[in-house]
């Protein structure tokens, strides 16, 4: 007999007759998919919509399941899915959607732009913002803050600071008031089964669009500024948005207008949003835990008095790291990713179909049981280096993996912690919400507030 199981047998919830599972989608999406691994395995089919429009779903939740399809075997598990059609639509043709031939040209002209040693000069924009936060904070009405809306604020500053240099000021307000409306545009359409076309004019589609040529008309302003000006006009400097207009190869040339506003957007939209996300998280997750931000005071604390952190100082922090992959798996930025399978492919002993959506959720995996201990538990010695190196590669994988893994890791990680103690050495941190109600976005949703009373420290 087979050992691969005919795809008919795939396991999953059988949901509302005529509905499927598209309520508790909905409702709980993230618990939804949490339910359908405790109840059905590692390899689940879910259905959701009415007969003849339904939209099958083929979740993946497995540590080896997430290698295969994201790795191993990542050029049959393709971004050309409903989801990522629509954010190209909403954001462009930048590295997070861009495929094959597009893709390729893209990475290799912007990869020298994220070494390590790039990144590391990145730094002093990270901890200038970073000092920034600490001195509204003083002023905070009766010393609470929403770390949720904090974070977001200091991670677009400083993504916007290393971007346009002196010209930070000139995308935040536009990028914070309208790429709210973008998302929720793109996951609504991404995930319904039948949309109608954005062209009619319905006031959901309106209001897309025009936040979709709102942040495309200040991204287009500052490149033609900064153009107009010159390499060695005033504005010119070793900003990220400098470096992109001067990338170039001799097989790939280099980057046109829309191309480059394309990935301005990229590095706008999901650079910011996904390292907003794992900071709020880390902070709440430490005001809710107060032995283990005594030790992250007390590593911080640490540091050389008077300066702020630099790259140089990120050896120094490793309790502070731990803390930070911790709240990365608890809450990972990105808790599902899709793609579409070209040929059928056996995962886990199942038979997934040529053409089926299939997703892969950091969100279930970093909750599998099977890899983690108590796993609900906020433990950051899960990432001791002993640890890390005896679990499974895709136990953890907040970036992604394989050949679309995230270009900005580094920095990511190299932000987050700087600016964490940046505000520990500052405050001490003390929930007043401790629970934070969460919806699955293009990256992952508070869709209430995290606040926390801080007090200076003295």
């Amino acid at each position: 007999m087979s050992t691969i199981t005919r795809m008919t047998e795939i396991p999953g919830p059988k949901g509302h007759p005529l509905l499927g599972s598209a309520l508790d989608l909905q409702r709980d999406t993230l618990g939804t998919f949490l339910r359908a691994r405790q109840e059905h395995g590692d390899v689940v089919r879910v259905s959701a919509g009415p007969p003849g429009i339904r939209t099958v779903l083929y979740c993946v939740f497995s540590a080896e399941g997430a290698q295969q399809v994201l790795a191993s075997q990542a050029a049959n598990f393709r971004k050309d899915n409903q989801f990522y059609e629509e954010l190209r639509l909403s954001t462009g043709n930048g590295l997070v959607t861009a495929q094959d031939a597009d893709y390729l040209r893209q990475r290799r002209l912007i990869q020298p732009l994220f070494t390590k040693r790039q990144v590391d000069g990145y730094a002093a924009a990270v901890t200038l913002e970073a000092d920034g936060t600490v001195a509204r904070w003083r002023d905070a009405a009766g010393g609470v803050v929403d770390v949720v809306r904090e974070m977001d604020r200091l991670a677009l500053r400083t993504v916007s600071r290393i971007l346009f240099g002196a010209d930070v000021e000139a995308a935040v307000d536009v990028i914070h008031d309208n790429f709210p409306v973008i998302s929720e545009y793109v996951t609504r359409r991404g995930y319904s089964p039948v949309n109608v076309p954005r062209s009619w004019p319905l006031p959901s589609n309106r209001r897309a669009e025009a936040a979709r040529r709102a942040v495309y008309a200040v991204c287009d302003r500052i490149i033609a500024e900064r153009r107009a000006a010159g390499t060695t006009g005033p504005t010119a400097d070793d900003d990220l948005l400098s470096l992109l207009s001067e990338a170039s190869g001799a097989e790939d040339g280099s980057l046109d207008a829309d191309e480059l506003r394309d990935q301005v957007l990229v590095f706008l939209i999901a650079g910011h949003e996904t390292t907003a996300t794992s900071m709020a998280f880390a902070l709440h997750l430490l005001s809710r835990h107060p032995e283990a931000q005594a030790r992250a005071h007390e590593e911080a604390d640490l540091l050389p008095s008077g300066r702020t952190p630099s790259a140089a100082d990120l050896d120094r922090l490793p309790y502070l790291t731990r803390v930070l992959k911790e709240a990365m798996r608890l809450y990972p930025a990105v808790p599902v990713l899709g793609r579409r399978s070209v040929e059928a492919t056996e995962v886990g002993g199942h038979l997934i179909p040529a053409g089926a959506d299939v997703l892969v959720l950091p969100w279930v995996t970093h909750r599998h049981p099977d890899l983690w201990d108590d796993p609900e538990r906020f433990d950051p010695e899960r990432f001791t280096p002993d640890r890390e190196a005896a679990r499974h590669r895709y136990a953890w994988f907040p970036f992604s993996g394989g050949p679309r893994a995230c270009i900005g890791q580094h920095f990511s990680m190299l932000e987050s912690v700087l600016a964490l103690a940046a505000l520990l050495r500052s405050y001490e941190l003390e929930a007043v919400d401790t629970e934070v109600p969460l919806a699955a976005g293009i990256t992952l949703q508070a869709t209430g507030p995290a606040r926390v009373r801080v007090r200076p420290r003295t």
